[in-house]
């Protein structure tokens, strides 16, 4: 469908009840179905007419006449029309406003330390590989960050905009994989941590608080409890409130799950000692 970028723009058509009788768990999952071609948004019992006869034509013409894309196509597809964006852009300007630097035609940005350029016709160059989790949040901010700087106060995901329908994705895909690394391999954890510059802070009665910037306006706090008597270990991620204005949900998402995946493949690469997945 041409008219939805990602299922952000499916979801903002509902009315974000969660109510569960389109029998898909969550809006954002409706939305998500909606966005692969598996369901209509004629499917919502609770979407307006207008709205689905607004937007119902245009996905049938589509059936008609092309095949579904997969997932990676529409990936592809989303990070092209990004890249569109920034030919469009004063890069210098964007550089100003959001803490990167402007040299000989590129814009870059520092994602965990790293060098991620892009230069004014879209072509993207980096220090890491550019799969999707950090090329299209990467872009997204570039295109749509606010230059917010860093307030110092810290949210769960949950209390970011929009984030509540994505909370038990985030939790699943980042959270949940990032404490079971830390469960099972604490000093190999608290290594990774430091291998990223991760700076300890002071935050509640955690064992292990580390803040990192994973875009020049955009820090997430990584939070571990260890298991204690009767009390199950736990791990929460929390974002400085510039993210709401920084990056959509949905990059920011995209982020943490990047993040996770990334220290499995630290973790699994411990053995030989091989601490940067991305060469």
């Amino acid at each position: 469908m041409t008219w939805a970028k990602s299922p952000m723009d499916i979801l903002k058509l509902l009315d974000q009840s969660n109510c569960q009788r389109c029998n898909e768990p969550s809006c954002m999952a409706f939305a998500a179905q909606v966005f692969k071609g598996k369901k209509k948004l004629s499917d919502c019992p609770k979407l307006d007419q207008s709205i689905i006869e607004k937007y119902a034509q245009s996905d049938e013409d589509e059936e008609s006449t092309d095949r579904p894309r997969t997932s990676e196509e529409e990936v592809e597809a989303y990070v092209k029309s990004l890249k569109q964006k920034v030919q469009k852009m004063d890069l210098a300007a964007v550089a100003e406003k959001l803490g990167g630097v402007y040299q000989n035609g590129r814009l870059t940005v520092k994602v965990l330390g790293k060098d991620f350029s892009v230069y004014t016709d879209g072509t993207l160059s980096a220090d890491i590989h550019t799969n999707p989790w950090v090329s299209v949040p990467v872009l997204t901010y570039i295109t749509e960050g606010a230059g917010k700087d860093i307030t110092g106060s810290w949210l769960p995901f949950r209390e970011l905009k929009e984030g509540s329908a994505w909370s038990g994705l985030f939790r699943q895909r980042c959270e949940k994989p990032l404490k079971q690394i830390a469960d099972n391999e604490y000093d190999l954890f608290v290594d990774l941590l430091d291998v990223f510059n991760g700076r300890a802070v002071q935050h509640l009665d955690a064992d292990i608080a580390r803040v990192f910037y994973v875009l020049p306006k955009v820090a997430i706090m990584v939070c571990y409890w260890p298991a204690e008597e009767d009390f199950e270990s736990n791990l929460n991620i929390f974002f400085d409130e510039a993210a709401n204005e920084n990056l959509n949900i949905a990059s920011i998402n995209a982020m943490g799950s990047g993040l996770a995946r990334m220290f499995e493949k630290l973790s699994e690469k411990h053995s030989t000692h091989q601490y940067w997945p991305f060469s």
